[in-house]
């Protein structure tokens, strides 16, 4: 399960168990739980203040939880609802935030690195893709938004219409990414460039993001309809 870190004033947030790498940090209802009380004790912080999230091993994380959705197709709908709920969380948080990509960033998880306001991917290896197109599952309209706005439009158009799995070098190249670095250093990186901006915490800062991203964040917090797992994990 997830879990916090803290470096001065830069809270860490880590997607996977600690000491379990090469997980694929699936949003199950039980990931969200805790994810979501985590970002409530960093936000009850009080003081200068960011958020890094990041993970061990080859996985950021994959997104979606495949197995919990084939198992609970009766709760599908309201899954994803908590999942966008997530995504606009992350979009307005009210401190700087940074995605730090160990490795593979995948749909869901691809999405959740886009919502954050600086994003650092490894730089030899592990995959930044939207694989929806060559599995057959469908995106949430508010997913499909926050993409949009919060990346450059052709380079989204190519990922999501190709499936087309973008490196780090590469994921830089196309803005899907601000910066990478060895594995070594994709941590340390994403922490020292949260510490620069620790001061910009507050009200403004969320008011900004709230204004910046009114209408993918409409769409985030509208709750899905007629969505099932057949539509998410396969062609019909």
């Amino acid at each position: 399960m997830p879990y916090l870190d803290r470096v001065g004033e830069v809270f860490v947030l880590h997607l996977g168990n600690e000491g379990e790498p090469d997980t694929p940090n699936p949003f199950n209802p039980r990931w969200l739980d805790q994810v979501d009380e985590l970002l409530t004790e960093v936000e009850n912080f009080d003081g200068p203040a960011a958020l890094v999230t990041t993970a061990v091993g080859k996985f950021y994380s994959t997104g979606l939880d495949t197995d919990w959705i084939l198992h609970n197709a009766d709760q599908v709908n309201g899954y994803i609802d908590r999942v966008q709920i997530l995504f606009a969380r992350m979009l307005t948080f009210a401190m700087p935030t940074v995605a730090a990509i160990p490795g593979h960033a995948f749909g869901g998880g691809a999405i959740l690195a886009a919502a954050h306001d600086h994003v650092v991917m490894r730089e030899d290896r592990g995959f930044f893709c939207l694989p929806g197109i060559t599995i057959g599952a469908s995106y949430a309209p508010g997913s499909i938004a926050l993409l949009a706005a919060r990346l450059p439009t052709r380079a989204v158009h190519d990922a999501l219409v190709t499936g087309r799995r973008y490196g780090g070098i590469e994921a830089m190249s196309a803005g899907f990414v601000d910066q990478v670095a060895a594995a070594d250093d994709v941590l340390s990186t994403a922490v020292d460039y949260a510490r620069t901006l620790t001061r910009t915490r507050g009200r403004t800062l969320h008011e900004i993001k709230e204004l910046l991203y009114a209408e993918p964040l409409a769409l985030l917090r509208t709750p899905v309809v007629g969505i099932d797992k057949q539509v998410i994990l396969k062609d019909n």
